[in-house]
């Protein structure tokens, strides 16, 4: 049976926008546009690293805990290039900067195939919309610059709402939000943990993004998987 959905809430990140190219490379642009020759694939691994490691100490950006998202992000730059070997900190203070600026463009996302038209399709049928996203308060801006803002009521960011995915209080606030039940409601993500289980913890429905070949999750049936985003508009009417 169709389902008969008011509510749109999607994940971005890999769901409708992803980066143009692996962040070592974006590093170590920045480190040459300051002499400072660094390998792409040696800042990729100190950038999981390093990256890793503000995650544990300082969850969702060091919300709760003093820190602005913008010095979290700093710190995990320049703890990326010491990791890699660069030390000098007004290189990186520079770099952390810039960098910290350039992720909040088009330069560096592009939008997924699909996305547009699907977003479209669903905005034109009446669905309300909105983004629940693990994600710095830059979101709104990325969603401006790649041209997809205009499709969403509402943005809702982990760093804003207090709350990251899984947690169920930023599901439920989407839902105050709009002030659809949650069975009229779904959620669209690539993350079975933070997007598909999530939602559904909440009565939402879910639909996880799995590109073919990905490994299926067991608990997923078949009609809960997109191969790709267009194939949403075969399971909802409106």
């Amino acid at each position: 049976a169709m389902l008969r959905l008011r509510l749109l809430t999607w994940d971005v990140k890999d769901t409708l926008l992803r980066l143009r190219q692996p962040v070592g490379e974006s590093y170590a642009a920045e480190a040459r546009a300051h002499g400072v020759r660094v390998q792409p694939e040696a800042l990729s691994r100190s950038f999981r690293e390093a990256y890793g490691a503000q995650s544990q100490h300082f969850p969702n950006y060091g919300r709760g805990q003093g820190l602005s998202s913008q010095q979290w992000w700093a710190d995990v730059v320049k703890q990326t290039f010491r990791l890699s070997g660069v030390h000098e900190d007004g290189v990186l203070t520079l770099m952390a900067e810039n960098l910290y600026r350039d992720f909040c463009s088009a330069r560096n996302w592009e939008v997924l195939p699909g996305a547009g038209e699907t977003l479209s399709w669903c905005c034109q049928h009446g669905f309300r919309m909105g983004v629940v996203s693990n994600f710095d308060n830059r979101l709104e801006n990325i969603l401006s610059q790649c041209d997809l803002r205009q499709h969403f009521e509402f943005v809702l960011t982990s760093e804003d709402v207090g709350f990251a995915k899984p947690d169920r209080r930023i599901f439920e606030k989407a839902l105050r939000l709009s002030g659809v039940p949650p069975e009229q409601a779904a959620h669209v993500g690539d993350s079975y943990t933070r997007d598909y289980r999530a939602a559904r913890a909440v009565g939402m429905h879910g639909f996880l993004l799995q590109a073919a070949g990905q490994g299926q999750e067991p608990e997923v049936p078949p009609e809960h998987v997109l191969p790709t985003l267009t194939h949403l508009l075969a399971l909802i009417e409106k």
